[in-house]
């Protein structure tokens, strides 16, 4: 039975993987804080987990809860004091441990060709690659694009009460799209894979703007339109004002973030490829398609209770 210590497991992505990982028959630790409360650590244990408290600014805890680990995982998720800092801290710990293998928390488009000042979050997860690729353990990271299920929510590209879908630069470049539990189940079998690489690109879906409109329009029998939001320089300049001006400087996704993602993707700087879909075998991806028409079933419920429905 591998032994796997989890980070972040009671966030979104971290409880989807907790969930694969128990699945596959993984023994869980869930690190949390010391003093969460006697609910969060119910919700773990629900999860198949066991407790593992420690807080990241106690080197000696975090090692005590990494001892005897054959792989951390890490899904934590915030700006530099955690994706740099946090996850340093971890890092060490693993190392001191002796703990073998390491997935930091990546779980986005590929961020290796970003020019400096571009996209904020993904130079903080290149800063902890060098990090990570300096210590002596050995790193998988799992690139999966963006996650679909931000389509029916905080991604602004489909614009479901005007039939529309926006684009920027050009209606046919391709952006992957990847949902929050096929991320989570394939991070959950690289982390059982003690040869996994470095590097993990998957996607469950590759679809323009204009592929987005066809879908819409096929599912609720509408004509929605690919519709031109402006050029890429455009979309670059607006997150560099929206971030001048904005006071959300330390929140892990403003609206100016949204935008420098934007431009990664279609720009395709950020684009994946060749993807590790199949490493592990034949799988259902969920298509970009069917978390569509969950919305469209379920409008009016959130997305994730629109996943559900599906």
């Amino acid at each position: 039975m591998t032994t796997v210590l989890l980070a972040g497991a009671s966030g979104d992505l971290g409880a989807r993987t907790a969930r694969a990982l128990v699945a596959q028959g993984a023994d869980v630790r869930a690190l949390t804080r010391s003093g969460a409360g006697p609910e969060k650590h119910r919700k773990l244990r629900d999860l198949g987990a066991t407790v593992a408290e420690a807080d990241y600014d106690d080197a000696a805890a975090l090692r005590q809860a990494a001892e005897g680990a054959d792989v951390v995982v890490s899904t934590i998720s915030g700006v530099r004091s955690v994706i740099v800092d946090a996850q340093t801290r971890l890092l060490d710990a693993a190392v001191a441990a002796g703990v073998p293998r390491f997935i930091p928390s990546d779980y986005a488009a590929d961020y290796r060709r970003v020019a400096p000042g571009s996209n904020r979050n993904f130079e903080m997860r290149r800063d902890f690659a060098r990090v990570l690729d300096r210590a002596p353990i050995r790193a998988t990271s799992v690139l999966n694009g963006a996650f679909a299920d931000m389509l029916t929510g905080q991604a602004p590209l489909v614009l479901f009460d005007r039939d529309r879908v926006l684009y920027w630069h050009d209606a046919d470049q391709l952006l992957d799209f990847t949902t929050k539990d096929d991320t989570a189940a394939f991070t959950a079998d690289a982390a059982l894979d003690p040869e996994a690489p470095r590097y993990l690109e998957i996607a469950g879906s590759e679809v323009s703007a204009r592929d987005l409109a066809r879908t819409m329009s096929e599912l609720t029998g509408r004509t929605f339109r690919p519709t031109y939001a402006g050029g890429l320089g455009l979309l670059s300049g607006a997150a560099k004002v929206g971030r001048a001006v904005s006071r959300d400087d330390d929140a892990p996704f403003p609206a100016w973030q949204g935008m420098q993602y934007l431009h990664s993707m279609f720009s395709g700087i950020g684009k994946l490829g060749p993807l590790d879909n199949d490493r592990y075998g034949p799988r259902h991806w969920t298509p970009v398609r069917d978390v569509l028409a969950a919305h469209e079933a379920a409008p009016d419920a959130g997305p994730e209770a629109a996943a559900q429905a599906a």
